[in-house]
Parts: structure tokens; sequence; C-alpha cells
């Protein structure tokens, strides 16, 4: 049964949630272990320091005594030397072990016996010592025959095996634990990575099939494709056909409009000349009939001819010129549309500054100033069609000014994805209302208040003019605060009218 892409991405999902508990699993568990071993190991240090500190006290204190009962018995200094050394050794090894047994709470009262001990077996040997040295030899070796330093030594010997023996004892329970966790991290890891296995395993059995189900799909939307290619060859030469067939259609539609237009313009001047004759005519009667009393007739004659017919006449003449316009709009759209483009290499800076200076007039009759940031080089274009892009939205910018606020226009460019470039005109003019941002571009279709003269064909022209170079136009803006239209275009346009023609 051929997996579906909700089914691939439900079972994707869930295996790469398993797999996120297994590898979560295995961090917490490897996170509490580690700490654990840590605090083991903590364990063992202590311990070995515990055991390392007693035994160099216990070899500190019998060199002392082995350098005491040398010096007693013969006098001779050079068998204190050990004894020396070891008297400012002890004092620090004792301290160490006492720091040390601050993790064995259970010793306390052992560290009690064995500081007492230490200080009476460190005052026995000092006190025989001292008596040896001045010179009552016979009562410090009387001293030590009774045995006491004996037994302290005992004592003390004692008290720190028993300390040495509880370290073992923990050192030994450490480093069993340490043993098992680290026995536990290991059955941990190979059981994640059994898991994280396994989740693997069903991921590249699931991509796989998936695999050969969009296999089979895009070999079957590569035949589709070839189908609609062909399909699609077809259908735009005969869009081709029929467009050239509409532009002929309105060229010779609009061609033919204009005969009737002349005239019917003709006899509107002809009638606008007969109008003046009857005026003056009308004006001979009345100042002839000036001290009768009208005729009703005479009256409604004269008001037809100074008030009607000049209205009349004026509409007539305002229409015929408005339809005039509009038919050369017509006729300038459709000689644009089969006119030829002619890429061609053309510095784009040099395009747009010769825009700008077709409206430098305008610019300083209202105090305006043009700001140009060019980033792009040279490109492969139509001039004609540019020139007659940018000039439109230039003239559009000075037209449709705040009146209040100088005019300040910003026109800039840069490279953009797929061999295009993006050129962005911004001013700060009455801008465009929202519902107004696409309407803009249809043809006859105007924004805003008319106080402006226009047929409502300029961006409709524009947009005509972009796509034809293989582009788009779109614009925002904010009501009152201004617009920008911002025009991709390509970077070649040759090489993109041979890969559409091909």
């Amino acid at each position: 049964m051929p997996i579906s892409k909700s089914t691939y991405i439900g079972a994707a999902a869930l295996l790469l949630l398993l797999g996120l508990a297994a590898l979560l699993a295995i961090v917490a568990t490897s996170l509490v272990l580690v700490a654990r071993s840590q605090q083991q190991f903590a364990g063992v240090v202590t311990a070995r320091e515990v055991r390392s500190a007693a035994a160099d006290l216990l070899a500190l204190v019998q060199d002392m005594e082995t350098g005491q009962r040398g010096y007693l018995l013969t006098g001779d200094e050079s068998y204190l030397a050990p004894y020396r050394q070891a008297v400012g050794q002890v004092a620090r090894k004792a301290e160490a072990l006492r720091r040390a047994l601050r993790d064995f709470p259970d010793l306390e009262p052992v560290l009690g016996r064995l500081s007492s001990t230490l200080d009476a077996k460190l005052a026995e040997l000092a006190d025989t010592l001292q008596l040896y040295r001045s010179g009552a030899r016979e009562q410090a070796l009387a001293m030590v025959d009774t045995d006491r330093g004996n037994k302290l030594m005992e004592q003390l010997r004692g008290e720190l095996q028993r300390v040495r023996e509880s370290a073992e004892v923990r050192l030994d329970l450490a480093v069993d634990r340490q043993r098992a966790s680290a026995d536990l991290l290991r059955w941990v890891s190979i059981l994640g990575a059994v898991a994280v296995i396994l989740v693997v395993a069903g991921a590249v059995w699931l991509v796989l099939r998936y695999t050969r189900v969009l296999g089979r799909a895009r070999q079957d939307v590569e035949r589709l494709n070839a189908e609609l290619e062909e399909r699609v060859r077809d259908r735009t030469a005969e869009l081709g056909r029929a467009n050239e067939e509409i532009q002929r259609f309105a060229y010779i539609v609009t061609h033919d409009l204009r005969a009737p237009l002349v005239n019917i313009m003709g006899f509107t001047s002809e009638l606008e000349t007969s109008l003046a004759t009857l005026q003056s005519y009308v004006a001979r009667v009345v100042d002839a009939d000036q001290c009768e009393e009208e005729d009703p007739a005479t009256v409604e004659a004269r008001i037809a001819i100074e008030e009607d017919l000049p209205e009349s006449i004026g509409f007539i003449r305002s229409s015929t010129r408005k339809m005039d316009g509009l038919i050369n709009a017509i006729l300038k759209i459709s000689r644009d549309g089969r006119r030829p483009l002619k890429p061609v290499r053309l510095d784009l800076r040099s395009v747009i500054e010769t825009s700008v200076e077709a409206i430098q007039h305008q610019l300083k009759e209202h105090d305006g100033a043009v700001e140009l940031d060019i980033r792009t080089g040279p490109i492969v274009s139509d001039r004609l069609s540019l020139e007659q892009i940018f000039g439109n939205l230039l003239d559009n910018a000075v037209k449709y000014r705040q009146p209040d606020r100088p005019l300040r226009l910003a026109v800039s460019s840069h490279e953009a994805p797929g061999r295009q470039i993006v050129v962005e005109i911004r001013d700060n003019g009455r801008g465009i209302s929202p519902q107004d941002h696409e309407r803009v571009f249809e043809l006859f279709r105007r924004s805003g208040s008319q106080d402006q003269p226009g047929e409502g064909i300029g961006l409709a022209h524009v947009r005509a003019l972009v796509r034809s170079l293989g582009g788009d136009i779109t614009l925002a803006s904010e009501f009152g605060a201004g617009t920008t239209f911002r025009i991709r275009l390509q970077r070649d346009l040759g090489q993109f009218l041979g890969s559409s023609r091909a």
C-alpha cells in the first residue's frame, strides 16, 4: 500500500519523538550517574586521604621515637635528625587528618582520643630529651624504662589503625558503588544505543519507502509535465496569435473610431462659428425691439442661443477631447505591444539620471530633490521601455505631490536572487489608499481626488511594459505619507527571452 504524505509526516514525527525521548532518557540517566560517580569518587579520594594521613602520622611519630631512643642511648646528636624533621611535620599531618575526618562523623570519639594520645606522646618525647640535655641522663632513661612511652605509642597505633580500617571500609564501599554506577551507565548506554539504532532503522525504512513513492510520483509528474509542456506550447502559440489579432483589432477599431470623432470635432467647430453669428443676430434683434415688450419665442431663442447651445457645445467639446485622449492611449498601448524589444547593454544609473533630468524643471518649481542609490552594474534590457517606465513613475510622483511640503524622491536599486534586480522609487507625496493599491494598475482607473489631468492609463502601461521585460511591479503606500514602487527586472533580457522562446 503506498504511503501518503500525511502518514509519512505522522510516522516521521512519531519516530522523531521516540528518538528524542530515548536521547533525553540517556542524557538524564547519564547526568545522574555521572553526578553519583563524582560523589563516590570524592568519597574514594577522602578515604585515601584519611588512610594516607594516618599512615604518615604514624610513620612520623615512629621516626621521632626512633631518633629519641638512639640519642638517649648514645648521646649522639646525629640520631636526632629524624626527630627534628618529624617535629615540624607532625602538626601539619595531624591537622590534615582532622580535616579529612570531617566526613567521618562516626570517628569523632576516636579523633578526640587520638589527639590526646598524640599530645601525650609528643610531650613524653620532648620531656625525656629535655632531661637528657639538662644532665639528668639516668632520670631520662628511667622515664623510658617506665614503659609509658611504649604504651602511648601502642594506643596511638591502635587509634590510627581504627582510623585506617574505617577508611578502608569506606574506600571499598565507594569503589563498589562506583563500579556499580559504571556498570549501570554501561547498560544504559547499550540500551540507549539499541533504541537509537531501532529509531534510525525505522526512519531509514520509512524514508526509503517514501522515496520509492516519491520516485514513482516524480515519474508520473515528469510524464504529465511533458504532456503539459506540449499543450502549453500549443496554447501559447494560440494565445500569441490571438494577442496579435486583438492588438490588430484594437488598432483598427481605434483608428476607425478617429474618423467619426474627427467629423464630430469638425462639426462642433462649425457649430461654434455659427453660434457666434446667431448670437450677434439675436443681439441686433433684441436691440431693435428693446423699446417694445419681448416676444416669448424671442426670449426662448435668446436663452437657447446664449446659454443652452454654448453649454451643449462645450460638453461635446470636452467629451470628444476625452474620447480622443482615450483613443490615443489605446493606440499607444497597441503600438507598444506590437513593438519588438531590443535588448542592449546599458548603464542603469545613466538611464535613471536621464529620466530625472527630464523632470528637473518641475522639481525646481516645487523645491524638490532626488536622491540616487544605484548598487547594480550594467544590465541588458530594452532602453525605450525602461525610459518610459521610469519617466511615467517620476512624472506621477511630481504630479501627485503633497502641496504642503517639499517634494523628496529616492531612487535605489540592488541585486535580487534569480539573476534579477530590484529598482525602488520612493516619494513623500499624497499616497494611495489601501483599497486602491491594485486598482491603480487597471486600465482607465485612477485613485484619489481627480484634480490632475489624465486618463488612468499610465500605471497600466507601466505594468504592461515591466511584464514584457520579464518582471513585475508592486507598490507599498501609506495614505498621506508617500508611495514606494518596487520594480523587479531581469538582469539579462536577451537570455530571458531566449529561454522563454525555447
